[in-house]
């Protein structure tokens, strides 16, 4: 099995997750799938958690912006991590499990050219 950038940016997330006794998965997407669904779908403290893994300078496309954005919007926690953002991993977990604060960070990921009115996958 290869190890990508990405993939260990996903391992590390897995690890601290685990840690944290999170409940997490792998999302894994196919014919039937929902596009842009984040790549770790976890639950913790009861809060919904969706993760999009990033490696390098790696942008989020339209739809997983908007799957992100939904997640927030619907009281989940919506994260994008890459290996400069996995200190901000930690700091929002905690900050979920000590206050119940949500730091969603998916905003500074925002996809250049993103339009409100873009047609989604709905």
């Amino acid at each position: 099995m290869s190890s990508t950038p990405e993939s260990k940016v996903k391992a590390a997330i897995h690890r601290f997750l685990k840690w944290q006794n999170a409940y997490a998965v792998n999302y894994i997407g196919g014919q039937y799938a929902n596009n842009g669904t984040p790549d770790i779908l976890a639950c913790i403290n009861g809060v919904f958690v969706g993760i999009e893994a990033k490696a390098g300078r790696g942008q989020l496309t339209a739809l997983q912006y908007k799957a992100l954005e939904k997640i927030d919007k619907a009281g989940g926690l919506a994260l994008v991590v890459n290996e400069n953002e996995l200190d901000y991993l930690a700091t929002a977990i905690n900050s979920l499990q000590q206050h119940g604060t949500r730091m969603s960070n998916y905003t500074r990921f925002k996809p250049a050219g993103l339009d409100e009115k873009e047609p989604t996958d709905e």
